[in-house]
């Protein structure tokens, strides 16, 4: 097997559509060279012609590449097929609508950019070069010829995205832009090859007791050239600890194309997620010859995985019905955050970038990344990524917040996209859940798509058929629920009921203060969250300085969401107010993003194992936005990061209502028990002891123990005294009374800058206490990444930030009143 990559020499030129002056001018000079892997936007704006389209308002002024269609060139030299050989052209990923074509020959029409399309190029060639053409038509246009042929069906959005296979956020959402990408988007291979290959590997490792199984699926295709032989498949397991390889061999005879190689693995290293243990994986070699004696591999693949064992523990209990994911029979609670794609532009992002984005799900203490179901199924690298690191992988099906058709020519296409996806990532041992879709279920039965429907189609058989069918025959070591919000185990119950299965919670954000959290105890809450802006440095780069203002065009086109400002004003008010000017509005909004979530993480962690997980929306974000997202579209950790990696933190203590009063609640979940020695005290803001209590909690491993304050130390002054809760390094704090009305020193911070190899150290010593202490460092090098943040320190504590950055800085930047942030620059005196 000879595979090359087809990445070179390839040109762009408009075919179709209403094109600005200076895009016609430049093509009509002559084809834009393009970069394979890429898009016409990536092309386009590589050759000046186009305007960043996630800066100012261009987005906007981009939409005429909506209605446009494209034509990709190469001038393909492959030499003719000596006798016997095959060569065919394989594209991984086509956005979207395409008709390829060599010379005057159709190779064939796509419509999915979730799929391979491979074709056979060995009749075509043999006269010379030829020219491999690929067309874009637009996608908009076809999805709304697709929509009138099949009737519209309900969407959360405009555009009818649910009528075309192309992702769903590509046409807008409410955190990102609607840029409608176009190209070859995924590698493009040329492979010459004899006799067969493998059309398909799919390992499938088990685990049971002790002993672990690797089942290598296979299946060949022959070329039809030459008289069908007897094929033999050898499988090698390596790098088990301290041990030989294993072996194994297959023949499959000329009638034959499928086949499964079975190999036992005695006492197999064990794959466990984050936090539980070790992440080992193991490699399986598969090779394919011309019968057993044949000394050359016809082709060839390697691929890692991992022992495991994941279930869901979906039992009726005396709450309801429980959503616990069971890992080598261990239950886990799942500390998670939705994902979204890092750059709405696919084509830029490359190994380096995720690793950059899944290190933050590490550095937040995450041990399940969701990848939600209006986005992509993900490059390789996620999938290996997240092996390595330990992160469990829930994936969605690609269908999202809309009705889908089930007739063609959408039902053929979702069918071949989950076939081929499910096989491509099966063998990956953090993947642990494929999920139907996103909140179809629950806009089924809320938002008045019944009435829209009139009877048509909308997904269910997807949900309820397809993509269990697909599991069972190519997966079934993984986890299935047909949605998100769903109740699975529950027949009859309303998808978004708390009590069963998975549930969002989205009344809070929308119309409800963070606080009504606490009014549902959840089995398992996979979608929450709470907006804030971008960092410091990524709203610089976004606006001029006569541009930094709530109300600006530039910053309103960056916050999607519906009311988003009105939201973020309505959210901040009970709590800090809403400042004026907009530098400490950012703050404040920030500030409520990571109250928000340490209220609702907090919460839930205390109610284990009871709500066995919370997946907070979001990660990360595409473009610079105003979103839910801790991580902003440039890389840089908002504040409500540290907020989520605080309240993920292995061991937890948190203030929790039970029973009509507060209680410590301690979570630990690591294996080891906890003897927590709590000291307590009340303090005034200035320093003086009120009542001190010191205790001792005893917390068995991977529980949660609540306990009652004691008297002294509860019943303090609202707006003059904090409680706090100190042990094994953790710190609950309790504050009585809103920031707003609490009387807090607005300067209570002494701060010294020191330059290190590395960076800055600021250490920060408190006058007075100081709540939430935060240093918003990028504002001063954009590059910069603090250690923690939301700190809140006594009067006389101190507290040293170790801030990385390759900059060389003013060091008294850090000090600046809009770069040390604290919440007492909300309290009582404002």
């Amino acid at each position: 097997m000879d595979v090359r990559t087809l990445h070179h020499g390839w040109t762009l030129r408009p075919v179709a559509g209403d094109l600005p002056p200076e895009v016609r001018a430049a093509s009509d000079a002559g084809p834009l060279d393009a970069v394979v892997p890429g898009s016409v936007h990536t092309d386009l704006l590589a050759a000046g012609l186009i305007p960043d389209p996630y800066a100012a308002q261009h987005e906007q002024e981009l939409a005429w590449l909506h209605r446009t269609g494209w034509e990709y060139a190469h001038r393909l030299t492959e030499a003719a097929p000596q006798p016997g050989e095959r060569v065919d052209l394989q594209f991984d990923g086509l956005d979207t609508v395409t008709t390829v074509t060599l010379g005057d020959v159709v190779l064939g029409r796509t419509q999915n950019m979730h799929r391979r399309h491979r074709f056979d190029l060995t009749p075509h060639l043999g006269d010379g070069p030829r020219d491999l053409r690929v067309r874009f038509d637009s996608a908009l246009e076809h999805a709304e010829t697709v929509e009138k042929d099949l009737g519209r069906r309900p969407r959360a959005y405009d555009h009818p995205f649910n009528a075309v296979r192309k992702m769903a956020c590509s046409f807008g959402w409410d955190w990102g832009p609607d840029l409608q990408t176009a190209g070859i988007w995924r590698p493009v291979t040329v492979s010459r090859w004899r006799t067969a290959r493998l059309a398909g590997v799919r390992p499938l490792a088990t685990l049971d007791g002790s002993t672990g199984r690797v089942a290598v699926h296979v299946e060949v295709e022959r070329s039809g050239l030459e008289e069908a032989g007897t094929l033999t498949v050898g499988v090698r397991v390596r790098d088990l600890p301290g041990r030989d390889d294993l072996t194994a061999t297959l023949s499959l005879d000329p009638a034959t194309t499928t086949g499964v190689v079975q190999v036992e693995v005695p006492d197999a290293p064990v794959w466990w997620p984050r936090g539980h243990g070790d992440q080992p994986l193991v490699s399986v070699d598969v090779d394919l010859r011309a019968g057993e004696d044949a000394l050359d591999a016809l082709d060839g693949r390697t691929l890692r995985t991992g022992f495991r064992d994941v279930r869901l523990d979906g039992s009726a209990d005396e709450f309801g019905t429980r959503s616990t994911l069971v890992v080598n029979g261990v239950p886990v609670f799942a500390k998670g955050v939705n994902w979204i794609p890092r750059d709405h532009l696919l084509t830029r992002l490359d190994r380096e970038r995720y690793a950059a984005a899944l290190t933050d799900a590490v550095d937040a203490h995450c041990n399940l990344v969701r990848v939600w179901g209006g986005g992509i199924y993900e490059d390789d690298a996620f999938y290996e990524l997240c092996d390595e690191l330990g992160l469990l992988v829930w994936q969605d099906f690609l269908l999202a917040c809309a009705a889908y058709a089930e007739e063609e020519p959408l039902r053929s296409e979702i069918e071949a996209e989950a076939r081929e996806n499910v096989a491509r990532l099966a063998h990956h041992p953090a993947l642990a859940v494929w999920n139907g879709g996103n909140e179809n279920l629950w806009g089924h039965e809320d938002w008045g798509w019944k009435e829209e429907l009139g009877g048509s189609t909308w997904g269910l058989g997807y949900y309820d058929e397809v993509f269990p069918a697909v599991l069972a025959e190519l997966d079934p070591t993984k986890v299935y629920v047909p949605g998100s919000p769903s109740s699975p185990d529950a027949p009859g119950v309303h998808p978004n009921d708390p009590d069963h299965g998975t549930h969002h919670v989205w009344d809070v954000w929308n119309s409800e203060d963070w606080t009504a959290y606490r009014d549902r105890v959840p089995r398992f809450c996979s979608e929450f969250g709470f907006q804030a802006p971008p960092s410091a440095a990524t709203l610089a780069e976004l606006l001029v300085p006569e541009q930094r203002a709530k109300t600006s065009p530039v910053f309103l086109a960056h916050q999607k969401a519906q009311d988003g400002n009105g939201k973020l004003d309505r959210g901040m008010e009970p709590h800090t107010g809403v400042p004026e000017g907009f530098a400490d509005w950012v703050w404040a909004g920030q500030l409520n993003q990571a109250r928000a979530i340490t209220f609702s993480v907090e919460h839930f962690r205390s109610w284990w194992p009871r709500t066995a997980g919370s997946v907070y929306w979001q990660l990360d974000d595409c473009w610079p936005s105003t979103s839910w997202a801790v991580v902003d579209g440039a890389g840089r950790r908002k504040p409500g990061f540290h907020a989520l990696k605080h309240a993920h933190a292995p061991r937890l203590l948190t203030v929790q209502p039970r029973d009509g009063e507060d209680h410590l609640v301690l979570v630990n979940d690591t294996a080891l028990p906890w003897t927590a020695r709590v000291g307590g005290r009340v303090t005034t803001l200035t320093g003086r002891t009120v009542r001190v209590e010191d205790f001792t909690v005893e917390v068995a491993p991977r529980s949660v123990r609540s306990t009652p304050l004691p008297a002294a130390l509860t019943g303090f002054a609202p707006a003059t005294e904090l409680l706090t809760l100190d042990a094994s390094g953790l710190r609950a704090v309790q504050v009585l009374a809103e920031d707003r009305d609490v009387a807090w020193d607005p300067e209570p911070l002494h701060a010294a800058v020191t330059a290190v190899a590395d960076g800055y150290t600021v250490r920060v010593h408190a006058r007075s206490a100081a709540r939430d202490v935060t240093l918003l460092a990028d504002a001063v090098a954009p590059d910069a990444v603090v250690d923690d943040g939301l700190v809140t320190l006594l009067a006389g504590e101190s507290r040293t930030f170790h801030v990385r950055t390759r900059v060389r800085v003013d060091p008294a930047g850090f000090t600046h009143r809009d770069v040390l942030r604290t919440a007492n620059q909300f309290g009582a005196h404002r």
